[in-house]
């Protein structure tokens, strides 16, 4: 069993900026010739990747931090320890992103949020399928 000081070490090493599946997706769409800023601080959220031209704003969520299954966490199956804090935290975190959501879409921004397991490094393709048909909305809609 794991012990609370390793636990904590492990939690402290995960950062907000410049994960893998962030980096794949950022790297993927650069190919597709769409250019973005990485966690870009004007915008409410500071999106993941902000493609600032079509106003799409990307976010990639850690399953666990934006609550992904949010149920078996309530339950107990997943949080063992401090539960009232992750619980707490978690909650916050899903209420925010929905605050997020409904700020920039009120500035005319098309925001996308992907799971990062479960989504980015699963279906790569696919996300980026998303970010570009969005982008070629937007594209269609200027043009109007």
């Amino acid at each position: 069993m794991k012990t609370t000081k390793y636990r904590s070490k492990m939690m402290s090493k995960i950062r907000s900026t410049g994960g893998k599946a962030e980096t794949i997706l950022g790297k993927a769409i650069w190919h597709k010739g769409i250019r973005y800023f990485r966690n870009y601080k004007k915008l409410p959220g500071k999106p993941d990747l902000a493609i600032t031209k079509y106003k799409v704003a990307v976010f990639v969520d850690g399953e666990y931090w934006h609550g992904y299954n949010f149920d078996e966490i309530k339950s107990g199956k997943r949080v063992h320890r401090n539960r009232n804090y992750w619980l707490h935290k978690i909650s916050y975190n899903m209420d925010h992103d929905k605050k997020v959501n409904a700020e920039l879409k009120s500035q005319g921004w098309t925001v996308l949020r992907f799971w990062e397991r479960h989504q980015v490094l699963k279906d790569l393709d696919g996300c980026v399928a998303q970010i570009v048909s969005a982008v070629n909305k937007k594209k269609q809609q200027s043009r109007l």
